[in-house]
């Protein structure tokens, strides 16, 4: 049998990075589950979603996205009902998310020359109610895996703004204060981070991270995806643990 079309929703930016991000990413989810990938964009960028939709009915829609505002439970699933496709749980609160993040600090902090003794958890932001939740949720877990105060600042939407929460951590006497970055893709949000005064290490982006390619692959599991290769438990579902 054919395998089912997995078909990763992203919101899209017109940074020319965001889609080599992505298609780094659908590489190692083709590489993972064997099924057919492509990549459907909210804005910005092409194709857009409905059209990759339209040439895949019936296929499994891994919303790529770090909360569970408007995109996740509106407009996805509106267009998703157009072409029969079943919408997957988002990625929103994840553990491999925080381990995704903490690799990626970890990163930065070595290319600047040592560890951070604070760290702002950056997200997006957003109006909707619950819409904060997983940038929360990685504020919370990353704060479990790190020695230093860990601090919530937004992008846009909700408060503080990332500047904000930098300088309050320097007002309180602290000097390596590290950005880490919940966001997918390079955008305007990251490019904006990478300027704000005052920061030790501002670390990249979480998409092409192997954690996510393991989370897209097992959300496309939980799909049932039916005739797809199976997806080993020990690669896509195993409970994500930081190594000693």
């Amino acid at each position: 049998m054919t395998a089912r079309d997995l078909v990763i929703a992203v919101h899209g930016s017109a940074v020319p990075e965001a889609g080599a991000t992505t298609a780094r990413l659908a590489d190692a989810v083709r590489a993972l589950t064997g099924a057919p990938v492509a990549v459907g964009h909210l804005d910005h960028q092409t194709p857009s979603l409905p059209h990759v939709l339209a040439d895949r009915p019936g296929a499994a829609v891994v919303p790529l996205l770090l909360g569970d505002g408007y995109h996740r439970t509106v407009d996805i699933p509106a267009v998703a009902r157009a072409f029969d496709c079943a919408v997957t749980r988002g990625l929103s609160g994840e553990h491999a998310v925080a381990l995704a993040l903490y690799d990626r600090l970890r990163d930065a902090e070595r290319v600047a020359g040592g560890a951070a003794d604070a760290v702002v958890v950056a997200g997006a932001g957003s109006s909707r109610p619950g819409g904060t939740d997983g940038t929360l949720a990685a504020v919370r877990q990353l704060g479990l895996l790190l020695p230093v105060p860990v601090t919530v600042a937004y992008c846009s939407a909700s408060a503080p703004a990332p500047a904000e929460a930098v300088a309050l951590l320097r007002a309180r006497g602290f000097r390596r204060v590290a950005v880490a970055t919940h966001l997918l893709a390079p955008g305007r949000f990251t490019r904006a981070l990478a300027a704000v005064p005052g920061t030790w290490a501002v670390a990249a982006p979480i998409a092409d991270h192997a954690r996510v390619a393991r989370l897209v692959a097992a959300r496309y599991a939980e799909a049932g995806a039916e005739g797809a290769a199976k997806i080993p438990l020990r690669v896509a579902c195993q409970r994500e643990t930081l190594p000693l």
